[in-house]
């Protein structure tokens, strides 16, 4: 029988408050407790999201952000059966516990016993409640919480469920996307909105998420995909995920929902919000066709935004529906969606803008702000 798991001590990128730049850290990560794995991080990177939180004034730091990695299972907690020190595997935030009605619905992927945790920003150990991740300064020794899966740290501590074993064929400087940005954007185009072979689709925002829900689209055969969005820079790549045509909304004096209808005999079939700004989801719903209309949010706006609509908008057909990691769950689906980038069916390249070592995650930072960046591939020594 292998020695109990001991704490360890690495690197990581600790958020010490709202909108500061994240500090390098050595803190201790906790040995794994029941029904938990910790991960050595191979490679991780960043999402919109982590920065829309690291925004929020009301959120507790320090804490360690961070929640799309590929990594290899460095030891197990006590009733582990389904994974083992070696194992290839992707930490996703969407746990799949395997027994409650969701987990074994084929339409619900928020599983009864993580899904209430995922709400509240952290993944939470239900054995203790306690973060696995602490720092010692000056003798003295604090927690710091954690978010999601906390992926900005050499290693991490997440539930055995919020794991999905990978071949270790899949190369993890590239599977990790699968882990978030891309397979939330597939899965908006087949599991939520179920784009249909021949239809039109626009794609409001055209960062990682939005180019993949083009790809997916792309991939159910849809025979127009426009892509929306305010920086030119994007349309050169957007058209190798699937985009047919592009509209920037700053060339034209009229709402681009009235540009979109002219554009498609009154609208589209489907339109995915993945910008994350509420306004832009109002465009979305009105450039859809009356009737039969679909829209999806994809992207996250600041907590506590809202939206507002005039009710006409769907009462003349048209629907509006939200999305939580593309309707995947992640055990059961994401091995299969890492298989189509080492089958090449999805192009990790065309997401992939930069590779920086761990340490210039500040830089990452930067770059995804201004635009320059969709995903930087942070890599550990």
């Amino acid at each position: 029988m292998a020695p109990p798991a001991l704490p360890i001590k690495c690197k990581a990128a600790v958020a010490w408050g709202a909108n500061q730049a994240l500090v390098i850290e050595e803190i201790e990560v906790d040995a794994p407790q029941a029904g938990e794995v910790r991960i050595r991080i191979a490679a991780t990177s960043l999402c919109h999201t982590d920065l829309t939180f690291l925004g929020v004034e009301q959120l507790q730091f320090p804490r360690i952000l961070g929640h799309e990695a590929a990594g290899i299972v460095e030891s197990v907690g006590e009733g582990v059966d389904d994974l083992k020190v070696g194992d290839h595997v992707l930490p996703v935030y969407q746990g799949e516990c395997g027994k409650c009605t969701p987990c074994k619905s084929q339409t619900n992927n928020l599983c009864e016993e993580y899904w209430p945790f995922l709400k509240t920003t952290m993944m939470l150990h239900p054995l203790d409640q306690k973060s696995r991740f602490s720092i010692t300064r000056e003798g003295r020794t604090q927690p710091i919480l954690s978010f999601f899966t906390s992926t900005f740290s050499e290693y991490t501590v997440v539930k055995a469920d919020c794991c999905a074993k990978i071949s270790e064929e899949a190369p993890l400087d590239k599977a990790f996307l699968m882990s978030c940005g891309v397979s939330t954007g597939l899965g908006a185009a087949w599991n939520i909105a179920n784009v249909q072979k021949g239809s039109t689709v626009a794609v409001f925002g055209l960062g990682t998420i939005g180019l993949a829900v083009a790809d997916g689209a792309r991939i159910a055969g849809a025979s127009r995909i426009i892509g929306v969005d305010i920086n030119p820079s994007k349309f050169e790549l957007a058209k190798k995920c699937g985009v047919t045509e592009c509209v920037n909304p700053k060339e034209y004096d009229k709402p681009v929902q009235q540009v979109l209808q002219g554009l498609t005999n009154g609208g589209v079939d489907y339109a995915f919000e993945c910008a994350g700004k509420m306004e832009l989801v109002v465009a979305a719903l009105e450039s859809t066709q009356e009737g039969h209309g679909k829209t999806v949010v994809v992207g996250l706006d600041t907590p506590g935004s809202k939206l507002i609509l005039d009710p006409t908008s769907l009462l003349c057909g048209r629907s509006i529906m939200g999305c939580v990691f593309g309707g995947f769950k992640g055990k059961t689906h994401v091995p299969g969606l890492v298989d189509m980038i080492t089958k090449k069916e999805v192009v990790a390249e065309n997401y992939i803008s930069c590779v920086l070592p761990f340490e210039e995650i500040n830089k990452a930072i930067d770059l995804l702000k201004n635009g320059k960046s969709l995903r930087c591939v942070l890599t550990m020594s």
